[in-house]
């Protein structure tokens, strides 16, 4: 890991068992070109030096030595990104990075606020729905992970912290305050947990994927250039790792409720394209009392998976739509439980 001394500005790296207190920048990339990457931090250029990206860097150190805390991390240029290995590798320690950190600043370019330090932080509170910043995929992790995540408008005056201003957060975001305030993830549902994400954006779009392996906790290698095949290979990953029913939970927003399933229906796999599909599961938890469910298998076939199976909605037996038993359900009074359409691709006939 490399951080920045704060006093010196010069990069240092270190192991994973001598890594010193830090502080840590999340903050929303600017135009291409306008960062300050690892290659320019030693050689900057006079353009460089008066630049937006130049002054986070600047004004994150210098945050940090106010708060005692000689190390900062910034991801603009604290990674060698023309290195693919360090780049996988560091995608893939983000979110320990970001949880370990002495203290996290997210910086809101995009929040004026007055310097008159008799404004009411809660000034900030009204304005923070408004920052980009919560409509990015990499900032949800970076909103989660540290347990001491302070919020900087454009001027770098103190807004609040995640704890203080966590019910504005959560309405923003529908992340439970009780997340907000230390709550474990692992306490969510893989649906909900997939729900946040569902109206943020990446640049590109493999790291829709790549920006939530730490929210559940696993590790893949980097492909760029597969496409939505990495939010493919990350549900694979889930699967491998939990047997949360509620990762089957998604909705085909495109079919309307009237559609003819037999023929009308493009048959798709069990697992959705995006984040996007888990829109309405943040109610989704898990039901904990069903008989345990087989492990989950991916195969050459396909995706193995022990369910209890129905007729749908009332057909005989012998037709091909079916019901899948999903072990999970909506939180809330009525306590049925979800299931998904499958096709079947053959039918005993008597």
């Amino acid at each position: 890991m490399r951080l920045i001394n704060v006093k010196t500005l010069e990069l240092e790296e270190f192991t994973d068992t001598n890594t010193p207190d830090y502080a840590i920048l999340s903050h929303r990339w600017g135009p291409a070109g306008s960062e300050i990457a690892f290659q320019d931090l030693r050689t900057l250029s006079p353009a460089q030096k008066t630049s937006d990206g130049y002054a986070k860097i600047i004004n994150c150190c210098a945050q940090a030595a106010r708060d005692g805390i000689d190390w900062a991390w910034v991801d603009t240029c604290c990674i060698n990104k023309s290195s693919s290995a360090e780049l996988s590798e560091s995608i893939n320690s983000m979110f320990r990075w970001y949880r370990d950190s002495k203290k996290c600043y997210a910086y809101l370019a995009d929040v004026s606020l007055s310097n008159d330090p008799s404004s009411s932080s809660m000034d900030g509170a009204d304005v923070l729905g408004s920052s980009q910043w919560f409509t990015r995929g990499w900032t949800l992790q970076e909103l989660l992970a540290p347990s001491d995540l302070q919020f900087h408008s454009q001027a770098w005056t103190f807004i609040g912290t995640k704890k203080t201003l966590s019910g504005t957060i959560s309405r923003i975001t529908k992340i439970p305050t009780r997340i907000l305030v230390g709550g474990s993830l692992s306490s969510v549902s893989i649906a909900a947990r997939m729900s946040w994400a569902a109206d943020r954006e990446t640049t590109r779009i493999e790291d829709i994927a790549y920006s939530l392996l730490g929210i559940f906790d696993v590790h893949m290698p980097l492909l760029y250039g597969e496409g939505h095949k990495a939010f493919t290979r990350l549900q694979e990953q889930i699967m491998k790792e939990s047997d949360d029913h509620s990762l089957f939970a998604w909705k085909n927003f495109g079919v309307p409720a009237s559609t003819n399933w037999t023929s009308e229906v493009p048959k798709s796999d069990l697992f959705a394209d995006s984040p996007a599909a888990f829109a309405d599961a943040a109610s989704i938890i898990p039901v904990l009392n069903m008989k345990a469910s087989e492990p989950y298998a991916v195969t050459n076939k396909g995706i193995k998976l022990s369910v209890i199976l129905i007729p749908y909605r009332g057909q005989a037996a012998s037709e091909p739509l079916v019901t899948a038993v999903l072990e999970c359900r909506l939180n809330g009074p009525f306590e049925s439980l979800l299931g998904i359409t499958l096709v079947r691709s053959f039918v005993q006939r008597e």
